[in-house]
């Protein structure tokens, strides 16, 4: 017996695992039923109560936890991982295997590929309270390949964080950060480069070596 919902003009790869209560192709406001495709690739693991609306774009081996919610008009690489609760607002354009934890906010921005996101990451995209042309100074964030951010992480509007990244718990970014840097504090800034970090269980002799293989 099918216990979740599923909309006209959805299209599930093979191998997909759709647990109870979750919802595909959910119509945005203003839209009809089956009005847009929503496609989602082979593999998807889609966790109870989890939505997702009509016109996403998912690459394969989607994986979701409980309760999350991605609204219409997202493209979305491979391999992604979203946990539970967290939320991509419309128009994210999301690369292959990132990562984001549990009750994340992002609209409007641009994730490339092997992003880590920590858990209570919020990415606005609004510079200012609402006024009659508020949709004129709409604009996300860009956060480059390889990039790691810390928990508790607020990103405002505007900034793009460079690749390699390391952004520190609880920061709160205000401007541009260049590659291979890591950040800390309110406002973020800039402490050492990611090259001169350690393991500290000395596992690897250098940061990301294992990317390299």
């Amino acid at each position: 017996m099918k216990n979740f919902t599923c909309y006209k003009n959805v299209f599930i790869g093979k191998g997909a695992v759709i647990q109870p209560g979750a919802i595909i192709g959910l119509p945005s406001f203003g839209k009809k039923d089956g009005e847009v495709k929503t496609v989602i690739g082979k593999n998807a693991v889609i966790r109870s109560n989890s939505v997702i609306y009509a016109g996403c774009k998912i690459g394969k081996n989607l994986q979701t936890g409980h309760n999350v919610t991605i609204r219409e008009d997202n493209e979305i690489g491979d391999n992604l991982s979203i946990w539970s609760n967290s939320v991509l607002y419309p128009h994210n354009k999301i690369g292959n295997s990132v990562k984001i934890h549990c009750n994340c906010f992002i609209e409007s921005s641009v994730l490339k590929n092997n992003v880590f996101l920590g858990p209570h990451v919020v990415i606005t995209d609004d510079l200012h309270p609402v006024c009659p042309r508020w949709k004129e100074c709409l604009g996300g964030v860009v956060i480059e390949e390889n990039v790691s951010v810390g928990g508790n992480v607020t990103l405002l509007p505007g900034v793009t964080i460079g690749k390699d990244s390391l952004v520190g718990a609880g920061s709160v970014v205000v401007k541009n950060i260049p590659p291979r840097t890591v950040v800390v504090g309110n406002p973020a800034k800039v402490v050492k480069r990611t090259d001169s970090l350690k393991c500290l269980k000395k596992f690897y002799k250098k940061p990301y070596e294992w990317r390299e293989k």
